[in-house]
Order: C-alpha cells, then sequence, then structure tokens
C-alpha cells in the first residue's frame, strides 16, 4: 500500500483529533472524560507520525499544511500551562508545604539539635558569666553591651542602620554556613552545634541582672530573632 493511500484512510483519525482539539479549545478539561482525553492523547502520537510520513514522502502541500495546523493546535492543548489556581495557591503554601517541612527528618534532626544546645547554653551562660566568656569571648561580649547601650536612648530608640545591618549580615552568613556544611554532614553539625552555643550564650548573658542593655536588646532581638534563627534552622536541616 502506498504512503499516500495509507495516510487518506487515516482521515477519519485526523476529523476526530481535530473535532477533540475543538472541544478542549471551547471547553475546560475537566469536563472531558477520562477515555475521551486517553482517545485525544493517542491520536495526537499517530498525528504526529502521519506528518512525519506526509513531510518524508513530499505528499501534496495542502495535506502536509493541514497535520501541521493540527498537531499545532493538539500540542498546545495537551501541553498547555495550568491556569493559576489562588486557591490551590495558598493551601500549598498555608498547608502541603509546612506539613512537608516538618516532617522531614533532616529538619527535625536539625530543630532539635539547634535549640537544645542554645537553650542549655543560654541557661548556663546565665547562672556562669564565666561560661559565656569561654564560649563566646569578652572581647564580644563587651561589643554586644556598648552596641545596644549605645544605640538605644531613654525612650528606647531603635538600633542605628550600621548595626541592624550587622546583625542581618551575620544571621545570613550563619544560615549559609550551616546550608553549605550540611552537603558534607558532619561540618554541618559542627557549624550548627558551635553557632547554637555561641548565639544561646549571648542571649543568656544579655539576660543578667547586672547587663545593663539587656532590655534593649531583647526589644531588637525578639522583633525579628525567632524569624531568623528558624530560618538558621531550616537552613541546617535543608543542607
Amino acid at each position: 500500500m502506498k504512503v499516500a493511500e495509507l495516510l487518506e484512510r487515516r482521515r477519519i483519525h485526523w476529523q476526530e483529533l481535530e473535532q477533540l482539539t475543538s472541544r478542549l479549545e471551547t471547553l475546560a478539561r475537566r469536563r472531558m472524560t477520562s477515555p475521551e482525553l486517553t482517545r485525544f492523547a493517542t491520536l495526537y502520537r499517530a498525528a504526529c507520525a502521519d506528518l512525519a510520513l506526509a513531510d518524508a514522502y513530499q505528499l501534496p502541500p495542502n495535506t502536509v499544511q493541514y497535520l501541521h495546523r493540527l498537531v499545532g493546535r493538539a500540542h498546545n492543548q495537551l501541553y498547555r500551562a495550568r491556569k493559576f489556581d489562588l486557591q490551590r495557591w495558598k493551601t500549598m503554601l498555608a498547608r502541603d508545604v509546612p506539613q512537608r517541612v516538618s516532617h522531614d527528618r533532616c529538619v527535625q534532626l536539625a530543630f532539635v539539635m539547634f535549640w537544645g544546645i542554645f537553650l542549655g547554653s543560654m541557661w548556663l551562660a546565665y547562672f556562669d558569666r564565666d561560661f559565656a566568656k569561654g564560649i563566646v569571648g569578652e572581647a564580644q561580649l563587651t561589643q554586644m553591651q556598648e552596641m545596644h547601650g549605645r544605640d538605644h536612648d531613654d525612650s528606647g530608640a531603635l538600633l542605628s542602620p550600621t548595626s541592624v545591618a550587622f546583625y542581618i549580615s551575620h544571621n545570613t552568613g550563619i544560615g549559609l554556613e550551616c546550608f553549605a556544611g550540611g552537603v558534607l554532614v558532619l561540618p554541618g553539625i559542627a557549624v550548627t552545634i558551635f553557632n547554637a552555643a555561641q548565639l544561646g550564650a549571648v542571649f543568656g548573658f544579655m539576660a543578667r541582672p547586672e547587663v545593663e542593655a539587656r532590655s534593649s536588646f531583647y526589644q531588637f532581638v525578639t522583633a525579628h530573632g525567632p524569624f531568623e534563627l528558624t530560618a538558621i534552622v531550616l537552613s541546617a536541616g535543608a543542607g
């Protein structure tokens, strides 16, 4: 059988594909049954093969152009982009993503490890000044007191832009270190433990009664600290 005769016999399938394509162009895809969608995909693949044969054997231009248009229309319907669904987007962000993150074993391990060491270090630094000095260093503790004592006046003014930039850069750097180290597992664990101990020691030391800047320190860190510390945990778990 000649190729031209074979393709001519398949014209009825092209017409069926054209009808299904027209329905998809005018109706919502959900209104078509599963067998119809399966049939549409089968006819589309067959039409692609027919187009290849028509091109290869140089059939009449009208037939080739018709198949080109038909295959193009069917392709646009089969692989068309899904419309933006606001409700689905909300569900994904509010329910699906938090569930996946909270059930991830690496995130759970990072959460327990970071907050366990952070709270332990904070408790020890609050009751033992020397512990805080050993973990953080006396120079850095002095710098923290001066920063919050200098950048706050009696009216409770916020920190200067320079101090805010320091905190953002510092905590962002910690998150990146935890993420990058997590790829090699052990370095990520070490970086997470080290920073949890240091941050906990700073929080504990700044809460001591004799620290004059404790009020201004906690006014500042409670506004953004939970978000940044959570970001560090997620970075460690993601790494």
